[in-house]
C-alpha cells in the first residue's frame, strides 16, 4: 500500500467521517484499496486487533451506514476501478465497485444497453454503494432493483476470506442465494469487490406524460388503474398538494390552482408501438378527479413537464433549513391512507410534511421539515418520525424502500421484524463476520445481538 493510500492525520480523515445524513465521526484512519488481496489483508489485520472496519463509496447514503460511530478504520472503495467490461453477447457487465452508476450507464449505452437501477445520485454514487444499499430509483417500478439485476458478486468476508457468489448466466439454482443476501446488507456481511450485472437493452423510444388531480385519492386511484393495465411505465412519480403549493411559491408551474396531486409518468418501448402505449397509459390516468393529462410532444415539452418535480428540492431548502427525509413504502392502494395520516401528524406535531416519490411501487419520500432554531419544532421532530413509522407499519408497509437502515433506523426495525427474524439475521452476521468488525452497529439493533446470546 502506497503512502497516498493511507490517511492517519485527523485533517485528512475528517471528510471520510460523514455521509449524506446528519451524522459525523472522525475515523482513526482511512485506507484506499486497489485490489481484493489488499482488502483481505486489511480485514485480517483489523480482525486480529478487533478494530472496526467501515466500508464506503462516495458517501451519498442517508442512513449513516458509512459513518464510523464506533470508531475504527474507514475503507474507501473509490480507487477500486480495475474492471468495467461490457459483454453484449451475454448482456452482462463486470464492474469494480469504485465506478459510478453514471460511468456504468455510459459504458453500457455504447453497446445499446443499460443497468436498470437509477438512483438520483447516479452521477456520483458508486456501484458498490448501490449494491450495499440495494439502491434503485424511478425505473424500479418496471425493471426492478439491484437484487433483480445482479447475477453474481466477488467479496471479502469478515474472516478476510475471498468469496464468490452467483453465476454469470441468467439461470442458476446451486446452493443458497448469497448474492441477494449481500445486496442491501450495508457492508455488514462482506465487502463487495466486483459485480456481474445483468444488462437490459435500451428502449427505442420514450414518452413523458404529466397528470394533474384534484386530490390525492384521485391520483392514487389513477396509480392503481395505470399499474393494472398491460403497459408498465418505466417511471411513475408522485407529488402531493403540499409539495405542489410549495413549488408554486418559487416557480411558475402552469398548473391549475385546484391541483392537489400530480403524477409524472414515463413510458418506454419499441418505436412502432410507443404512441399506442402512451395513449393507453394516458387513458388509464384519466378518471374522476383528473384535471389534465399532458403528453409531451418535444424535448422542450419534456423539460417543461419535469420542471415541477425538479423545482421541489430547491423549494424545500428555502422553506425549512433542515429536514428528515424518509423513504417508506406502503401498498399502492393504501397511499391515500398514508397521505391522510401524514397530514394528521403534521397538524398534531406542528410540522410541515411534504410527500413525493415513486408511486408505482408505493415508495413515498416523507420529508419532515423543521427549523433547528425553533425549540418546539426540534422537540417535535423525533416523536413525529416515530409516529410516521407506526403509521406505515399499520398500513402493511415497510420502513425503507431504498435508503437502507444504517444507524438512523436501527432502533425501529424490531417493529417490522419479529424476534425470530432478528435472531436469524444476527446469526447470519456471526457466520460472515464472527468478530463483528464489519460496519458494527449498522442495520440491526443491539437487542438482536443479545437475543442471539439469550434466545427465548
Amino acid at each position: 500500500m502506497f503512502a497516498a493510500d493511507l490517511f492517519t492525520e485527523p485533517s485528512d480523515c475528517w471528510t471520510y467521517g460523514y455521509d449524506n445524513s446528519r451524522y459525523h465521526a472522525l475515523p482513526q484512519a482511512v485506507c484506499f484499496a486497489h485490489d481484493p488481496a489488499q482488502i483481505c489483508e486489511l480485514v485480517r489485520l483489523c480482525r486480529s486487533h478487533k478494530i472496526p472496519l467501515i466500508t464506503r463509496g462516495r458517501g451519498t447514503g442517508t442512513t449513516a451506514a458509512t459513518v464510523p460511530l464506533r470508531g475504527g478504520i474507514v475503507l474507501s472503495m473509490e480507487k477500486m476501478r480495475a474492471r468495467l467490461t461490457i459483454d453484449p453477447a451475454n448482456r452482462v457487465a463486470k464492474v469494480s465497485p469504485g465506478f459510478t452508476n453514471q460511468e456504468l450507464q455510459q459504458a453500457a449505452a455504447a453497446h445499446g444497453f443499460f443497468w436498470p437501477p437509477d438512483p438520483t445520485s447516479a452521477a456520483v454514487s458508486t456501484i458498490g454503494g448501490n449494491l450495499a444499499y440495494n439502491s434503485a430509483g424511478p425505473r424500479a417500478v418496471k425493471y426492478g432493483t439491484p437484487r433483480e439485476n445482479t447475477l453474481g458478486l466477488h467479496a471479502v468476508t469478515g474472516f478476510g476470506d475471498p468469496l464468490k457468489t452467483g453465476v454469470i448466466t441468467t439461470k442458476g439454482v446451486v446452493g443458497y442465494d448469497l448474492t441477494r443476501l449481500l445486496i442491501g446488507s450495508e457492508g455488514t456481511l462482506a465487502i463487495i469487490t466486483e459485480a456481474t450485472l445483468k444488462l437490459t437493452p435500451l428502449a427505442e423510444a420514450r414518452r413523458t406524460l404529466q397528470a394533474v388531480y384534484r386530490d390525492i385519492n384521485s391520483a392514487a386511484d389513477a396509480v392503481s388503474r395505470i399499474m393494472a393495465q398491460p403497459v408498465t411505465p418505466c417511471a411513475l412519480e408522485f407529488m402531493d398538494g403540499i409539495a405542489i403549493d410549495m413549488v408554486r411559491k418559487f416557480s411558475d408551474l402552469g398548473l391549475p390552482e385546484e391541483a392537489g396531486a400530480l403524477l409524472m409518468i414515463e413510458v418506454d418501448g419499441p418505436l412502432a408501438s410507443i404512441a399506442a402505449s402512451a395513449t393507453q397509459v394516458a387513458d388509464a390516468a384519466r378518471g374522476d378527479g383528473c384535471l389534465a393529462v399532458d403528453l409531451a410532444a418535444s424535448k422542450e415539452d419534456i423539460a417543461r413537464l419535469w420542471r415541477t418535480r425538479k423545482a421541489l428540492s430547491p423549494a424545500l431548502r428555502n422553506v425549512a433549513p433542515q429536514k428528515i427525509n424518509e423513504d417508506v413504502v406502503v401498498p399502492v392502494s393504501r397511499i391515500p391512507e398514508l397521505i391522510d395520516g401524514l397530514g394528521a401528524l403534521a397538524n398534531e406535531y406542528g410540522l410541515t410534511i411534504v410527500n413525493f416519490g415513486h408511486a408505482g411501487n408505493g415508495n413515498i419520500h416523507v420529508n419532515l421539515l423543521f427549523d433547528p432554531k425553533d425549540p418546539a419544532q426540534m422537540a417535535a421532530a423525533d416523536p413525529c418520525l416515530d409516529a410516521v413509522f407506526d403509521l406505515v407499519l399499520q398500513l402493511d408497509g415497510s420502513l425503507s424502500g431504498e435508503h437502507g437502515i444504517g444507524w438512523v433506523k436501527r432502533s425501529f426495525i424490531d417493529r417490522e421484524l419479529d424476534s425470530t427474524s432478528l435472531r436469524l439475521m444476527a446469526a447470519i452476521k456471526q457466520q460472515f463476520d464472527p468478530d463483528g468488525i464489519l460496519n458494527p452497529g449498522v442495520g440491526l439493533p443491539d437487542e438482536a445481538a443479545r437475543a442471539r446470546q439469550h434466545p427465548d
